[in-house]
């Protein structure tokens, strides 16, 4: 057993360790490079942020109790947990519904797209990602410690999360499970549908271009994201918007999500995109490892 707690920590910390290398090397390679410093860009550089932080909110635990350690965590530390999952996670949902704007505009409406997509604008939109982030995440964690906990107090998990601080509660829990589920359900629907609208005029003003290989690079330059947000949202239909959990798939999907997207969202932005390859390049000439 110890053996198989061994292999499974080398995994998760290699995992995390490619993870956050993969991340910061597309912002050193953002930043450098001043052919990337437009807003489609911008806006990966702060998927990049969410993407080293939003699993750091876990791992350490997780890595810490494979290593060999106890995985009991504080009240204190378990509200914070909860917190910011879910900040970071509903800062990311929002901002993959900005990027999906931002690719509408630039397709739709190429001559007026440094108009729209001021810096300013930009600058409002990564804020409001954040600020409706928070909003979020402070509702749903204040409803969910409200809650009165009356022992054992173990979480059959490998962190704090709201499905499974219901099942602790000594308390009547529809009320706030109806909460959380319209309240994460209402967010995620609205950004999906947000999305789902700017790419449905995408595709048709792609349609309409003439040259084939007018097409193929509209269709390319969309469908890094469009892959990244499929990523990014099945784990979350299948945790919150499902009638009945199952830990073991939970678990599983949470690992996936906490761990293996974010290591691959550098991976989906940059294979098929030559500026960012070529940007990657250039900063991995200078020694950093790559």
């Amino acid at each position: 057993m110890l053996g198989f707690k061994t292999l499974i920590f080398l995994l998760f910390l290699s995992l995390s360790l490619k993870k956050i290398m993969g991340n910061l090397l597309i912002l050193l390679a953002i930043v450098s490079s001043t052919r990337l410093h437009t807003p489609m860009y911008f806006f990966l550089c702060k998927l990049s942020v969410c993407d080293i932080f939003f699993p750091s909110v876990s791992s350490p635990k997780m890595l810490f109790y494979l290593s060999g350690n106890s995985r009991a965590i504080s009240y204190a530390g378990c509200a914070s947990q909860l917190f910011f999952y879910h900040f970071l996670g509903c800062a990311e949902c929002f901002l993959y519904t900005v990027m999906a704007y931002d690719r509408f505009v630039a397709i739709c409406y190429p001559l007026r797209y440094t108009i729209i997509m001021s810096d300013r604008v930009c600058a409002i939109l990564a804020l409001g990602t954040s600020l409706f982030g928070c909003i979020q995440a402070t509702l749903l964690t204040t409803l969910t410690f409200q809650l009165p906990y009356c022992g054992p107090n173990e979480v059959d998990y490998f962190f704090c999360d709201i499905p499974v601080m219901l099942k602790l509660a000594c308390a009547d829990t529809s009320a706030l499970e109806m909460v959380g589920f319209i309240s994460v359900g209402l967010m995620t629907l609205s950004c999906f549908l947000l999305i789902f609208t700017s790419y449905s005029r995408i595709v048709y003003s792609i349609l309409q271009i003439r040259s084939a290989e007018g097409r193929r690079r509209a269709f390319s330059t969309c469908s890094a994201h469009l892959t990244a947000i499929l990523l990014f949202y099945m784990p979350v239909v299948l945790i919150y918007l499902r009638p009945t959990s199952s830990p073991w798939l939970d678990a599983t999907v949470q690992v996936l999500n906490n761990l293996v997207t974010p290591m691959l969202n550098p991976l989906i932005y940059s294979l098929r995109n030559k500026e960012v390859k070529s940007a990657l390049r250039k900063v991995s000439s200078t020694g950093l490892p790559f």
